[in-house]
């Protein structure tokens, strides 16, 4: 990264950010230029994709990215059990978490075993009376159904005291997992990439990627073993799978590279045909048409998805994702879209309050807010409104009866999993647990204050890593001319975006504020002029109100810089673009 002279002079943006030009390896690039244009030859090179890996990054291929499944810790554990069961007709029990990684994890695999001739007992807790994982309880209810196997996905790695009493009551358990632990539960197997010992470098998976890797591994075993041809049954197709691989990637926020960028791709290839009566109904329900893209699956879907696990019930998710006929598809669709619009006015009620309250902590390192009554089902969205609007760390949580369930989001450089963890051992918190950027917890109203002085202590050496969060990297520099509808073409070859590939951030310097106004309630419509008058669609989401969006609209017909990424879109049947403004700054040079 550039860390010299501020990029068009901005040291202090609207939102106070200073502009650096990200640096690019110009060996790489020169290399590049030989075969590939001026612009994805630099975002290739930002990116350290040498020529000889380019036409593998631009069109990856799942069949030279899939990693072997066996690499992973106790996937052969796992396959043996799990098959063993198809074979014996055992009755198997699959346990998810209720958010969109959850959801689609557990759907793969009732599918899957659905495909076998099982009937698999899907069980997702309620959010609310339950809370997260597996519990006790909730092993002792699937033991009264007459389940034998239970297999947890996107949980069970932290679930040490349920996990011991499935094995009291003579149930075995199989945990797929991704969540970081520092010792295995007591689980038959243990397939997870972030535990102790495993070596496969797959941590960057999400709970889905890990489930379609044991669907792999499963399906190669029963293939080997005899299984299909004895009961003249057909495989399941896999490629099949891969739309719920590609929406749980997207929307769990795991890094875009290597199988990932794989699932994604072919994932929306896979959900643009429409063929799971589920993501069919809820594209009509929402008015998304295709081609889909990364924005749809995070923005549109899941968060639709996400909804029955945090306002409704739970289970919706699955429901609509496993579901084959097309009438209770739209049944589902419709009602997650419900829940998705009383989420939004319970979050809009919240998000106020937090924000209030977040503005009296403007000069701490980090955000801790907290309210009665919050609902927990919108405080990690709240969370990560926070993060946005202060550009720092914000823990969120929700009290009812003197116990608060909490959320937190970060910023690159803070592992705010570590942070949790390290709270629920040291006993700060009731429970904790998380990612780098994402984390959950639950603590009584007497640990709010020293949560708070544990977390000070934890960022006393922060600074470094919350400056250089600050600061707002720029790819490419273009202009209103230059950002057509070519240019957005060009940078969408080397998509798909999302975390660890982040879409590219161009900056439009000197340009002449046309027009600006507020639209709907809170976005900045506004029109760009270039210095030979061409002109630029442009919005800034979620502004009003904020430093961005007072400074944009005190701009009309004055010259700003603007930072933003090209969208492409079809409007009404004609394809246009439109910059959607991350920063601005005044042009005062």
């Amino acid at each position: 990264m550039e860390t010299g002279a501020a990029a068009f002079g901005v040291a202090r943006s609207f939102s106070g950010r200073r502009w650096l030009l990200k640096s690019v390896d110009e060996a790489i690039e020169r290399e590049l230029l030989r075969e590939i244009s001026p612009v994805l030859s630099r975002l290739l090179a930002l990116r350290g994709i040498p020529l000889a890996e380019a036409a593998g990054y631009l069109t990856p291929k799942l069949k030279n990215l899939l990693p072997d499944p066996l690499s992973l810790k106790d996937m052969d554990k796992a396959v043996a059990r799990v098959s063993a069961a198809a074979v014996g007709g055992e009755h198997i029990a699959v346990f998810g978490d209720y958010d969109v990684d959850g959801s689609t994890s557990a759907a793969l695999l009732s599918d899957f075993l659905t495909a076998l001739g099982a009937v698999p007992r899907v069980y997702i807790p309620d959010r609310m009376t339950e809370g997260y994982g597996p519990s006790p309880t909730a092993m002792k209810a699937l033991h009264a159904e007459g389940m034998s196997l239970v297999i947890t996905v996107d949980c069970g790695a932290a679930a040490i005291a349920a996990l011991e009493e499935a094995r009291s009551l003579g149930m075995d358990v199989v945990v797929l997992d991704h969540h970081r632990v520092e010792k295995s539960p007591p689980a038959i197997a243990h397939v997870n990439p972030n535990q102790p010992d495993d070596t496969s470098g797959l941590g960057h998976l999400c709970a889905a990627g890990v489930s379609f890797l044991f669907l792999v591994a499963l399906n190669r075993h029963l293939r080997e073993s005899g299984f299909y041809e004895e009961r003249g049954m057909a495989e399941p197709d896999l490629r099949l799978f891969l739309d719920l691989v590609g929406l749980a990637t997207i929307c769990d926020v795991v890094p875009l590279n290597g199988v990932n960028r794989a699932f994604v791709r072919f994932g929306l290839g896979q959900i643009g045909a429409l063929s799971r009566p589920g993501l069919a109904a809820l594209a009509g329900i929402a008015g998304a048409k295709g081609p889909f893209t990364p924005y749809h699956l995070g923005f549109v879907f899941g968060p639709r998805i996400n909804a029955g696990g945090r306002v409704g019930r739970s289970s919706l998710g699955v429901d609509l994702l496993t579901t084959r006929d097309p009438d209770k598809a739209g049944e589902f669709a419709a009602q997650l879209d419900l829940h998705n619009k009383e989420r939004q006015a319970i979050e809009k009620t919240i998000l106020e309050e937090a924000i209030a309250l977040g503005q009296m902590q403007a000069n701490a390192p980090f955000l801790l807010v907290s309210g009665d009554g919050w609902h927990p089902g919108v405080v990690g969205i709240v969370a990560g409104r926070l993060k946005e609007r202060f550009t720092k760390p914000a823990f969120v949580a929700g009290f009812e009866g003197g116990m608060g369930r909490g959320s937190a989001r970060s910023i690159p450089g803070i592992d705010i999993g570590a942070i949790i963890r390290a709270a629920a051992e040291a006993r700060v918190i009731e429970y904790g647990g998380g990612h780098v950027m994402a984390a959950g917890f639950s603590l009584t109203t007497a640990q709010l204050e020293p949560f708070r002085k544990f977390i000070e202590a934890q960022f006393s050496s922060a600074g470094p890593a919350l400056a250089a969060a600050n600061d707002l990297y720029l790819d490419a520099v273009s202009s209103p001319a230059g950002a057509n509808i070519a240019l957005a073409q060009e940078i969408a070859q080397a998509g798909p975006f999302g975390a660890g590939n982040a879409e590219p951030l161009l900056g439009l310097p000197d340009v002449r504020v046309d027009f600006a106004d507020v639209v709907g309630k809170a976005h900045v419509k506004l029109r760009l002029a270039g210095g030979d008058g061409t002109l630029l669609d442009a919005i800034a989401f979620r502004a009003v109100g904020t430093p961005l969006g007072d400074g944009l609209l005190g701009s009309r017909g004055q010259r700003i810089h603007a930072a933003g990424r090209l969208r492409q879109d079809d409007w009404n049947g004609r394809i246009r673009v439109q910059l959607e403004i991350e920063d601005a700054g005044p042009a005062t040079a």
